[in-house]
């Protein structure tokens, strides 16, 4: 069976075919700038690398695009388009109806563009693909999988805000938590490897570390809290975003700086975190580089991430009662090395000791684990393509 995943944004279209059998990726890439031009980029196994310029009005354009590449030519991955038997569609925002993986039908369809007002950059996304792949695929059947999902087993405790409940009933205003398909596939994983921690009786922490980062805590497989909330905005600074802050900022700066409702939104989400406060980037590798150089708000930045960082991990491990293993995964989680030192040095009280040497070679893709205490701590490269892919195959069969 051959599953073609697909990850949407407003301009993309990221993809990638497995082989279920050996759960080998066939062929990955991206279309690009569709509707203001267009490229794409295609990688086969056996890396045969592909890049070129085409049009794509709209997604529909770049489904056509990507079959051509898949099934026709001396670089063909599969030897017709009725090879590939099912598709796999990442959804950003369930709600609340939607708490496992489901098969797209037309209620569920009408329900993603429904939960678009929460997330308005990416629902309305996938909603274009998923119509875009029907018209090109036909009746293959497709499948969402949403990454709010694997949050659905928070308690009210954990995802009910301290406003007035009316607004939770009247809007759904809640935390739904994020990166769920990552926090599912890298816990368990850790189960799969690790020979001390279980699925059952266990309290496990995945931070989820890259542009965009979350934590999550999770019992016995399920996840109990994570600091994502409303929207990705929440819990502790990212690439541009501020994580949480006091609210009452908001309308302090509104007020003092004659600040609309969108432009407070643009400042917190694309103008905030490392790069606000560094003011040098967004990225990690140039934050890093520009504190080795002494720059001082670089180092007073990079500080400020893994304070954060840490400070949730004991947080989490109160609301575990505990915990049996650390798991840190994203483009910094699974590269940087200083960081995840930094992170666990103040940890020790909770039986979290890093192993140097082993840390030092975790990077690059390596999936290890890089302690020496009681606690674990695992660095796993995330694979949600292939959990998406996993999920679309047990359901369609």
């Amino acid at each position: 069976m051959k599953v073609l995943v697909i990850n949407a944004g407003s301009s993309s279209l990221k993809y990638q075919l497995i082989d279920m059998e050996s759960e080998q990726v066939l062929a990955k890439g991206n279309c690009e700038r569709i509707g203001i031009g267009g490229v794409i980029t295609h990688k086969t196994a056996s890396d045969v690398k592909i890049s070129y310029e085409k049009d794509f009005p709209t997604h529909t354009e770049a489904f056509k695009e990507l079959v051509k590449l898949l099934s026709e030519g001396e670089n063909r991955v599969v030897e017709n388009v009725g090879e590939i038997t099912a598709i796999g569609q990442r959804v950003v925002h369930g709600g609340e109806k939607f708490n496992q993986s489901v098969v797209i039908d037309d209620e569920v369809l009408k329900s993603i563009e429904e939960f678009s007002d929460l997330a308005p950059l990416h629902n309305p996304a996938a909603v274009l693909a998923i119509k875009a792949a029907k018209e090109v695929f036909g009746e293959v059947p497709q499948v969402a999988v949403f990454d709010t999902s694997f949050h659905a087993t928070m308690p009210p405790k954990a995802y009910i805000f301290g406003i007035p409940y009316e607004y939770y009933e009247k809007y759904h205003v809640r935390r739904y938590g994020f990166h769920g398909t990552s926090h599912r596939y890298v816990s368990g994983r850790l189960f799969d490897i690790s020979g001390q921690v279980k699925k059952e009786n266990s309290r496990v922490i995945v931070c989820h570390l890259g542009n965009g980062s979350s934590l999550s805590a999770v019992k016995n497989g399920k996840s109990v809290d994570t600091s994502m909330g409303f929207t990705p905005l929440d819990g502790f600074i990212m690439g541009t975003r501020s994580g949480g802050v006091d609210d009452s900022i908001i309308t302090y700066l509104m007020e003092k700086e004659q600040m609309s409702a969108q432009q407070i939104n643009d400042m917190l989400n694309k103008k905030s975190g490392l790069l606000g406060i560094s003011g040098v980037s967004s990225d990690k590798r140039d934050l890093t580089a520009a504190a080795d150089a002494g720059n001082e708000r670089a180092q007073l930045a990079d500080e400020i991430l893994c304070y954060q960082v840490s400070k949730f991990i004991g947080s989490y491990a109160a609301a575990l009662g505990g915990v049996d293993a650390v798991a840190f995964t994203g483009g910094i989680g699974e590269n940087d090395t200083s960081l995840r030192e930094k992170v666990c040095e103040g940890l020790g009280f909770l039986g979290i000791e890093i192993d140097k040497q082993l840390n030092d070679k975790a990077r690059g893709g390596a999936e290890m684990k890089v302690s020496s205490g009681k606690t674990e701590v695992w660095v796993i490269p995330t694979n949600e393509e292939l959990l998406i892919a996993r999920d679309t195959r047990d359901l369609v069969q």
